[in-house]
């Protein structure tokens, strides 16, 4: 059944009222799973078929999921695996330093230029991390921590338990931790001052706070140098993740998606 002039007129400001919350990150995400070259067509895609689909919208209350669905589609359709693509990773202790090792010095660092300094070379390491990342970990992290997804909105796209999102989710994160942290000015970490158990546990909790989106806060008097240096670099990693969702959109690409949708 063909939709009414009014119909098409309602679903093209629906999804221009998407474009404009949304359309930074589908193309911050388009760039990182099928690449700069073809980020711009698949942003033109994912909108275009979403004014086509915009009668299957059911919660518009929260449409996000149902437009990263039809982004993750419209990925799957374009991208090819890239050869020699690693498809695993280390498991969850195995990217965590480990008694004796160097980590990241934060000393030197602090507001203004040298501040600004730290973030430009946190998002190059970023992006290095993100592109070496096993497809099946890439993403669940990009709709987790660029998107802004929850854990079972992310499952539901990918037709996995949520159980197996959080674990890659949780891994991905840690990879990239220790991608930034290794890329970073170094120093000698002193001696272990309590059992990696505690330290786990401690990961696992500052973990779950991501998830949910809540503050995480523990005493840095009581907490270890690894689990401090591990939590300071996991938070850069994730202010990296989300402003790279932030970034402007390329010259023209807002007008040429808006007009694919115009009734």
């Amino acid at each position: 059944m063909e939709r009414s002039g009014s119909e098409n007129s309602s679903g093209a400001a629906t999804v221009a009222a998407l474009f404009e919350s949304e359309g930074g990150r589908v193309h911050a995400l388009a760039r990182r799973l099928c690449g700069d070259r073809d980020a711009d067509d698949l942003v033109q895609d994912t909108f275009l078929n979403a004014f086509r689909a915009i009668d299957q919208l059911k919660d518009l209350a929260n449409p996000r999921p149902w437009l990263y669905a039809i982004a993750h589609r419209a990925c799957s359709r374009m991208r090819r695996r890239r050869a020699g693509e690693p498809q695993h990773l280390e498991e969850f202790d195995e990217l965590l330093p480990h008694p004796g090792a160097t980590v990241p010095d934060f000393s030197g660092q602090k507001a203004g230029p040298e501040g600004d300094s730290l973030r430009t070379e946190a998002r190059e390491l970023v992006e290095r991390g993100i592109s070496a990342l096993p497809e099946a970990f890439r993403i669940p992290l990009l709709l987790a921590d660029i998107a802004g997804l929850r854990l079972a909105e992310i499952a539901a796209i990918l037709d996995l338990p949520e159980a197996t999102v959080k674990t890659r989710v949780h891994r991905a994160r840690l990879k990239l931790r220790a991608v930034l942290a290794q890329g970073l000015p170094q120093r000698q970490a002193g001696p272990a001052s309590q059992a990696q158990e505690i330290c786990l546990d401690l990961l696992r909790a500052r973990l779950a706070a991501f998830d949910h989106g809540v503050d995480f806060s523990y005493s840095d008097a009581s907490m270890c140098e690894r689990c401090q240096t591990v939590f300071a670099t996991l938070a850069l990693s994730a202010s990296v993740c989300g402003a790279l969702g932030r970034d402007s959109l390329p010259e023209g690409l807002r007008d040429r998606v808006l007009a694919t949708t115009r009734p």
